[in-house]
This record gives C-alpha cells, structure tokens and sequence, in this order.
C-alpha cells in the first residue's frame, strides 16, 4: 500500500486508483478549509444585501449565516412571559379619560382642494372613540397590514399613514408623517388653512381646533360626553 502525492492510500504504483494523480507527482499544496463557523457572507441569500465578510447575521433582514434561516425573535420562555397584544395592535398605554374625534365630511375642505373623487353626502360626524396615547391617522389597508386608530374611510386624499396623534392625558398634538396632501390645523374661529403643518414636528392642538386631511375630512378632538362611549 502506498500513499500518492494527494495523500490517498492506494495500491497502484503508476497512478492513483483514487484520484488518478501520478504517482511520481509533486505532492499538491494544500488549500485551507473555510472555517464552519465563518461562513462566506459577502452576498445575502435571503435578500441579496452586501455584508462585512463572515458576519453572523445579515444587517439588511437578519438572515442567520450559520443556520441558513431568519434569526428567532425570542426564546420559548420569552414568548410565554409576554402579555397578549390588544385586540386593535394599539401597544401604546392607554387613556384615563374618554376622549373622541368627530370625523366630519366638510364640503367647503373639499371645494379648496380641486379633487377629482367625487364628495360624499355631508351628514353628522362619525365619532371615533380615542382610547391610547399615541392613535394613528389614516386609511385601512390589508395587504399592507395598516389599521389606522382613525380611519379615514374613503377619502383618497389621506395617505396610508397620514399623521400621529398624541396625548398627554391633557393636551393634545399632531404630526404629520410625511403624507402626500399634508396636514393642516386651523383654530376654532380661523379661516380655512393653507399652510400644512411641518413634517415629523408635533404641533399642539387646542380645544375645538380643527385637523384638516385629504380631499374632505375635518377632526375635531373633544372629551366625551358622559354615556357617549361605552
């Protein structure tokens, strides 16, 4: 039995029955073996993104190098410890007080903003009862995953995620998020607004101030009235 320049045991003194070098061969240089715990990271194969060479997650989506797998967002005993999400994903703390928006259909709004949807009848204001610190001012969408605190139903001109609203138990403020059509606030006997409020600046809203929105929509903040939500 000999051993060819490979380091295969083989018993053919020409070539070798394993891999077929001859066997009067230089012996072939050795090539360092990657490390298994330094996988080549160069390319995310879950999204594609560059990373530092050997990193252990991807820094684009967390994919796990070393398991081939997205990374666990906590341990079995974790998620037995945590509490049950509100029925409506709102996590922030909620309200002392009873607080509402009247959501109103304003057709003067509406003749200032030249859209091309056509106005809903105007009718009494739908009351939306605010139950959290912090409720989201928008419009629905499922494939999306946004359940706005305040839907703003059909008015097109209300982005996705359109503005936040946040409280303090007293007062209240509004931000917007970026939105296509801008928010705007008014005073109680102002005229109406032409100027949106400044993106990501809270700005505080005062009792009956008006909150104008997309094509039509007009908020109002107010307490509730005793009884008025159960």
């Amino acid at each position: 039995m000999s051993t060819c320049p490979a380091g295969h045991q083989t018993t053919a003194t020409d070539y070798c029955d394993v891999c077929g070098i001859a066997m009067g061969a230089a012996p072939a240089p050795a090539e360092a073996a990657p490390a298994a715990d330094a996988p080549d990271t160069s390319s995310c194969p879950n999204c594609s993104a560059a990373n530092p060479p050997n990193a252990l997650f991807c820094e684009a989506c967390g994919y796990d190098f070393t398991t081939g797998s997205m990374p666990r967002t906590g341990t079995p005993a974790a998620a037995e410890e945590s509490t049950t999400p509100p029925a409506d994903g709102n996590i922030s703390p909620p309200l002392d007080d009873t607080w509402v928006a009247e959501l109103w259909i304003d057709p003067q709004w509406y003749g200032e903003q030249s859209s091309p949807d056509p106005l809903p009848s105007a009718g009494p204001p739908e009351v939306v009862p605010l139950r959290n610190t912090s409720l989201l001012v928008g419009r629905a969408s499922k494939s999306r995953d946004i359940h706005p605190d305040i839907d703003c139903g059909t008015d097109n001109g209300v982005s996705r995620r359109h503005a936040q609203l946040t409280t303090d138990g007293t007062r209240w403020w509004v931000e917007d998020l970026g939105s296509s059509n801008g928010t705007f606030v008014a005073e109680a006997v102002d005229a109406l607004p032409k100027t949106p409020i400044e993106v990501g600046v809270k700005r505080e809203v005062g009792p009956d101030d008006r909150i104008y929105v997309g094509s039509w929509t007009r908020l109002v903040i107010r307490k509730a009235a005793p009884g008025e939500v159960t």
